[in-house]
């Protein structure tokens, strides 16, 4: 028999219908995203646009290949220095994924640098497509899930460093960030504190760098029967999106919109939000144009930049007014509306995410 993973599978997949959210007991509130065009926050003024840049880095000690790619805003200088967000693609993905994110992102003043996971990447795709079951389950297994959490690891050392053309001089080390989507979720809850148990041992990944964590989709932790457990290590920030079609389905393996709530109501830092899109697919977090709709697709793509830009905004910043706007701008197509969740479960109380810059309401 194979090790048992630690994390699971994604990408790639059908959806399915979820399960009503109205009958589930939430301890946060639902924070729905799809995006309307005409409503959405404002793009930046017209300027010098953001540069795009690969590198080709090499771990010697794990002799391992950690290929990037880095979206870079065009104003950053060491004298103004911006946030940096690390981000893991899902399993058979690549550097050049997500770049709806990266351009976004940067286009905002946050650089985003995108590594490739040489283990678990797009050559999954290649090959006799009769074993393509056995690759992917050969990429889930635990030794790549650590290998992608010592990826993360390298490439900030090698983005804070003279590797990095010289641009690592202008990345504020207060303000790093993880993140990801599917198994790249489950790469960056690693990063940033999840630890499993093997042999009596804590197997501890954490980058204490990381400051927040932006979660896409996160699957649970394969084999692990107590996912509080897990991710009670986990004490900084995080928001984690998902939507109610959410389903990761291959032989053998089954995960839907239930197991991405789990893995919320499992951190126990209150620093946290969630946001549940309205229908969509696992793998329209990813570049592809027309899963989940085509035209979900675009919204859904648009609104997840914008949150996680105003998530930083309150995690650095303190500042809760380019959250109050997204979730003003997209309310009229909200799964649960912040309202609807004290007055659908008798009343709530006010959770406080980041020092006093926003209250978020909580069922309790």
């Amino acid at each position: 028999m194979p090790p048992t993973p630690i994390t699971a599978p994604a990408a790639r997949l059908p959806s399915r219908a979820a399960p009503d959210l109205g009958r589930r007991r939430m301890s946060a509130m639902l924070l729905a995203a799809l995006a309307i065009p005409g409503l959405a926050a404002s793009e930046p003024a017209a300027g010098p646009a953001p540069r795009v840049l690969d590198f080709d880095w090499f771990d010697a000690a794990r002799e391992r290949p950690v290929p990037v790619r880095l979206y870079w805003p065009a104003a950053a200088t060491p004298a103004q220095p911006v946030p940096l967000v690390v981000f893991s693609h899902g399993i058979g993905g690549s550097r050049n994924g997500y770049s709806y994110l990266g351009r976004h992102w940067s286009a905002h003043g946050v650089a985003s640098l995108h590594v490739q996971h040489v283990g678990s990447d797009a050559a999954l795709w290649r090959g006799n497509p009769f074993g393509m079951l056995g690759r992917l389950q050969a990429a889930a297994q635990e030794a790549e899930a650590l290998a992608r959490t010592a990826d993360i690891r390298f490439a900030l050392d090698r983005m804070l460093s003279d590797d990095s053309a010289g641009l690592g001089a202008a990345v504020d080390r207060g303000r790093l960030v993880a993140a990801g989507h599917s198994y790249g979720a489950n790469t960056t809850l690693l990063a940033v504190g999840a630890q499993v148990v093997r042999g009596g041992r804590t197997i501890d990944c954490r980058d204490a760098r990381l400051r927040a964590a932006i979660v896409l989709s996160a699957p649970p932790f394969h084999g692990e029967p107590d996912p509080a457990a897990v991710l009670r290590g986990i004490d900084v920030p995080t928001v984690h999106v998902t939507c109610t079609d959410d389903v990761i389905h291959i032989p053998g393996y089954h995960s839907d919109l239930q197991d991405r709530l789990a893995v919320f109501d499992a951190i126990a830092h209150p620093r946290k939000l969630l946001a549940v899109f309205e229908g969509g697919s696992h793998s329209m977090f990813t570049d592809r144009s027309r899963t989940g709709g085509a035209a979900l697709n675009a919204q859904a793509k648009r609104a997840t930049a914008e949150l996680g830009l105003a998530f930083l905004d309150l995690v650095f910043a303190q500042d809760g007014r380019a959250l109050a706007q997204w979730q003003s701008a997209w309310r009229p197509i909200l799964r649960v509306a912040p309202g609807d969740v004290g007055r659908a479960q008798g009343g709530g109380r006010a959770l406080q995410l980041v020092g006093g810059a926003r209250t978020v309401p909580v069922v309790g």
